[in-house]
């Protein structure tokens, strides 16, 4: 019996009508999020642990210090709060999903190549704005705090869009392990970068050692960004933006190239 080998051309690549090629994107983006909502045990703690820490450590905790300490960690928390949908809801699934075959069946399908990425970025953009949005709520409501509109907005846009890197970031790891090893190589990965980024202390409480290697974690840099958002950095913010779009970049072409070879 002859072997037949057949080729999978992208859906984009053989005359698909524009309107069916972003319909796909949209039902891809659709059918992520609906999966991430009816798996509540896994988006929960990743939404809510963020508010429960500013709760106890950036309110209760903070109003001995004054307007200062809350306002500090709305931006250090809200950092915290949208790294995780970038590196679990991307990354976990991504390895449990290479693991049981569904990356390669969805390769097969014909549909754009990068639906099946966009609508995973697109479901962790909007679990970080509503990470954001949870916090800015603490703080206006509970804490008190006197945030312009500006300030609201700007700090909202920066938790969507600095999820990005972290996506980058999640993806790569999600190409190189298991999936049942996916969890706890992120977890090495989230909590020792939150710690030397200075989000659950500021940095000059750290020795001078770590203080020296903070520049080199995404999250320092997003936090200098929310932190000068809400008026408490000094400095402008596009030299740390350029930071956080190289390491997207580069992470992505890693990721992407490991699942050319690899799958």
């Amino acid at each position: 019996m002859n072997t037949a080998t057949y080729a999978v051309v992208p859906a984009d690549a053989v005359g698909m009508p524009k309107g069916r090629v972003l319909g796909a994107y949209l039902a891809e983006a659709r059918s992520e999020c609906l999966r991430y909502l009816r798996n509540p045990s896994f988006m929960l703690p990743i939404m809510l642990f963020p508010g429960l820490f500013y709760l106890v450590f950036g309110i209760l905790m903070a109003k001995a210090n004054g307007a200062d300490a809350a306002r500090y960690l709305l931006a250090s928390y809200g950092v915290f709060g949208v790294m995780s949908p970038g590196l679990f809801g991307f990354g976990v699934s991504l390895a449990l999903e290479r693991d049981g075959g569904l990356l390669t069946l969805k390769r097969a399908l014909p549909m754009p190549p990068g639906a099946y990425l966009l609508g995973k970025m697109l479901m962790a953009m909007a679990a970080a704005g509503v990470v954001m949005l949870m916090l800015l709520a603490m703080a206006l409501g509970l804490a008190h705090l006197s945030l312009t509109m500006v300030q609201v907005g700007g700090l909202l846009l920066t938790g969507v869009l600095g999820v990005l890197p972290f996506c980058a970031l999640g993806m790569f790891v999600g190409t190189l392990v298991k999936g049942q090893g996916a969890p706890a190589v992120l977890q090495l990965i989230y909590l020792p970068m939150s710690f030397l980024s200075g989000l659950w202390f500021p940095l000059p409480m750290l020795p001078k050692a770590l203080q020296q290697v903070a520049p080199l974690w995404p999250s320092y840099h997003l936090d200098r960004i929310a932190l000068a958002v809400v008026g408490m950095a000094q400095g402008t913010c596009w030299p740390h933006a350029l930071v956080l779009a190289g390491f997207t970049a580069v992470f992505f072409m890693l990721a992407a190239r490991r699942l050319r070879r690899s799958g």
